[in-house]
């Protein structure tokens, strides 16, 4: 169906494909590699709470049970939920070698994938933007104002984020996958991002609160709230938290 075909999508998959009578030869452009890990050293800085809450819930049920919900309401996320499900998106499990490991897999162990906060209504966390510092496990405050209403107007004007506690937001590092798999490492980088989100999805699910993926975003509008250049980072993917 050539309609299909003609796609940009389409002719991205069809480009990137391994076909073993070509794989030796395969050339990769050349990228160079970026730093492992993110942070803004001339922030203020939040240590994140590692006594997390007790959670008794059971894997299965948990996943019979996960849904996208969009209605939120009732109390705060505590500080201490806020960082449990931080360290099961993204937090360090182990160490390889060089490499350290986290609770979301990653094409090569390069994690490409950083993660933003929108915090509204977190107890003992005033509002604003942050960046998750993994290395460190704490936060990086970007900005001091609630900012639900802005994430949500970039994200197509779905209004259900703004009542959210807290919205995860996604960036790419781009070059971080790139420069070892080259035109094929987008397919890995959005796989990154799937696998973190339904860690997070999850945890959320087992602390009972709600939570529902969010795709349909002005790229550079919210590129622009965090900071983001859109060329060598760009936001990819959000979640709310409710």
């Amino acid at each position: 169906m050539p309609e299909l075909r003609q796609s940009k999508g389409h002719r991205y998959f069809q480009d990137t494909k391994f076909r073993r009578i070509h794989i030796r030869a395969l050339e990769r452009p050349y990228i160079a590699q970026g730093s492992s890990f993110k942070e803004y050293p001339d922030v203020e800085k939040i240590d994140l709470p590692k006594d997390f809450p007790k959670v008794d819930a059971d894997l299965w049920t948990v996943l019979q049970n996960r849904r996208s919900r969009r209605k939120y309401s009732g109390p705060a996320l505590t500080l201490e939920e806020l960082a449990l499900l931080l360290w099961s998106t993204q937090g360090l499990s182990a160490q390889a070698g060089p490499y350290f490991l986290r609770t979301a897999p990653s094409a090569g162990a390069l994690y490409p994938i950083e993660t933003y906060l929108a915090v509204d209504n977190v107890e003992g966390l005033d509002a604003g933007l942050f960046h998750f510092n993994v290395k460190d496990f704490r936060l990086e405050r970007l900005t001091d104002m609630a900012a639900g209403n802005l994430v949500a107007h970039a994200a197509l004007d779905q209004g259900f984020i703004a009542k959210a506690s807290v919205t995860f937001l996604w960036s790419v590092i781009f070059r971080r996958n790139m420069a070892k798999y080259g035109h094929r490492g987008m397919r890995y980088i959005c796989l990154d991002a799937g696998h973190i989100c339904q860690n997070l999805l999850l945890a959320a699910e087992a602390l009972g609160r709600s939570s529902c993926p969010v795709a349909a975003l002005y790229d550079d509008e919210l590129n622009d709230l965090l900071g983001l250049d859109g060329e060598e980072e760009s936001v990819l993917y959000l979640a709310p938290v409710g």
